[in-house]
């Protein structure tokens, strides 16, 4: 599939997601927000996919942000709208997508840049990397989910003092407050990111999926994530996974999961 602004590659099951707008700091713009989409949406479909790695290009920004230009003169209703498709095509589409997503943050990663990486099911880093929600210095909020995921995150005073000051935090800053689970060097990242990707797809895919969906159902207003776990537990039974699994500790052997 071919894009104006992401790039798409896949390597051993590992399919690496690059935002590719370099001359504007990867800034998120309509059209880029829709690729993005496009090429998650191709990775659910194709089995050969098995763990996601999002990352931008260059050297200096993840993503540094969205294109202000887009929407400077929007109506509080578009303005509604916007976030709400945001939201809803990829922000969420991200967070709740059934495979494994790491987030390698290789520089600036501010506004719907952190956002996006936030939206990721974990994060690395690498020490030049800086993050913020600078929203509020143009008179906005934060729009695509960055009020509810960075206090997920870091909790609520933390989150309310990066969102209050718009200011940016650097890497290990970041990963002192639990924004990100690693730092390493830009040059070892994409590295990093890949073995820790192979550390997941030794594992059962299936079950991985449940609980991707049984972690978030406690982040789900009105839903009992006890509830969603006992039932994805259930489900796990059901597998071809399960049963490889269960037999190959038994057998005293490594297993080998079909993916079923």
């Amino acid at each position: 599939m071919d894009f104006q602004n992401v790039l798409s590659e896949n390597k051993d099951g590992i399919l690496q997601i690059t935002v590719n707008r370099p001359s504007k700091l990867n800034a998120l713009n309509k059209e880029t927000i829709d690729e993005l989409h496009q090429a998650f949406k191709a990775a659910a479909e194709e089995d050969e996919v098995k763990v996601i790695i999002l990352t931008g290009s260059g050297e200096k920004a993840f993503v540094a942000g969205a294109d202000i230009s887009e929407f400077s003169d929007f109506s509080p209703e578009e303005g509604e709208e916007l976030a709400a498709q945001g939201q809803a095509k990829l922000f969420d589409f991200v967070a709740n997508f059934s495979k494994p997503v790491i987030a390698a943050v290789n520089g600036f990663a501010l506004g719907g840049g952190l956002e996006l990486a936030m939206a990721a099911h974990f994060r690395i880093a690498s020490e030049n990397a800086k993050m913020g929600l600078p929203e509020v210095s143009l008179g906005v909020i934060p729009g695509y989910g960055g009020t509810q995921r960075l206090p997920q995150l870091v909790g609520k005073g933390r989150a309310m003092e990066m969102i209050m000051t718009a200011g940016m935090i650097d890497a290990n800053q970041a990963l002192q407050y639990n924004l990100v689970n690693h730092v390493t060097t830009q040059e070892e990242l994409i590295e990093f990111a890949e073995r820790l990707a192979g550390k997941i797809m030794r594992n059962s895919l299936v079950a991985i999926k449940s609980a991707i969906k049984a972690v978030n159902a406690n982040y789900e207003t009105g839903v009992d994530g006890f509830k969603t776990e006992i039932s994805e537990f259930g489900k796990c039974f059901g597998t071809e996974d399960f049963e490889e699994g269960t037999t190959a500790f038994l057998n005293k052997r490594r297993a080998d999961f079909p993916g079923k």
